[in-house]
């Protein structure tokens, strides 16, 4: 998974998980602190802030727009921003850390989907005559 797919997908499950009681301490510590690492990737870029914020309240809403600005912002090269996003999906979803669901990396591809339950159409060369 790209790195900033990789952010966006943890931060949007620990806002859904993290903010419960029934949380474990760990979670919630981590997922704090992956929000206060993209906090800091994202200070001084003011759209950027507001979209992480307005993201723990809805994140299928912001999802896009957060990426756009970890993007902007540099979050891919990010090592530590990175190192907990992993650590919170590792909590999270220990299953699919081990299967290795959260380090997939594409590069240099096309028509590539990333997650689940994706449906995708491609076409490559030229159109069908009709």
């Amino acid at each position: 998974m790209d790195p900033v797919t990789l952010i966006v997908t943890a931060l949007a499950s620990g806002a859904g998980s993290g903010l419960k009681d029934a949380a474990s301490s760990a979670v919630a510590d981590a997922y704090n602190g992956l929000k206060a690492l993209a906090a800091r990737a994202l200070a001084g870029r003011k759209k950027g802030e507001l979209v992480l914020a307005e993201h723990e309240q809805a994140p299928e809403v912001w999802e896009k727009p957060l990426a756009e600005e970890l993007r902007a912002a540099g979050a891919a090269d990010n090592a530590d921003l990175v190192a907990a996003a992993e650590l919170l999906m590792s909590l999270m979803d220990a299953a699919g850390t081990a299967a290795g669901k959260y380090r997939v990396v594409v590069q240099n591809s096309q028509g590539i989907q990333v997650g689940d339950h994706n449906t995708q159409t491609l076409n490559f060369g030229s159109k069908p005559d009709g």
